[in-house]
């Protein structure tokens, strides 16, 4: 492999790692600094402190807990699978209820489906392995 497929991975991989979490810190900070009055002269100051608190929380947080990692896992696991496939589709038959093809709730409930069972298998896979470690 040359330097630049290396380098451009690299790149990609803490590209992703931080504009994800950027993207899941804003509306956080954003809903903290709605309690500073707009019309105060150090909003910006206390924008940066808010948000450096916050990594820095994190930070904390991340570095206390034991299987800090194993942990998110089971949360994204259960969570990611129900905000990102089983809800809209839930959403979308229960709005469009009596105007809904057959094939089209069969395919909404085929995503609900595929979205049970791959959330049961993240969350068993994370649950096995934060056993594993700490049976070790």
């Amino acid at each position: 492999m040359d330097s630049f497929c290396i380098s451009f991975r690299v790149h990609r991989c803490c590209f992703l790692i931080s504009s994800t979490y950027a993207l899941s810190l804003t509306p956080v900070a954003m809903s903290v600094e709605e309690l500073i009055p707009p019309n105060n002269p150090h909003f910006q100051f206390y924008s940066i402190l808010i948000r450096t608190a916050l990594v820095v929380s994190t930070l904390l947080v991340g570095l206390s807990v034991p299987f800090f990692g194993l942990v998110m896992s089971l949360i994204g696991s259960m969570l990611t699978m129900f905000v990102s496939l089983i809800l809209p589709s839930a959403c979308f038959l229960s709005i469009k209820r009596g105007r809904v093809t057959r094939s089209q709730v069969a395919l909404c409930v085929a995503v609900i489906v595929a979205g049970l069972v791959s959330s049961a298998l993240g969350s068993y896979s994370a649950m096995s392995e934060i056993i594993k470690e700490l049976l070790a």
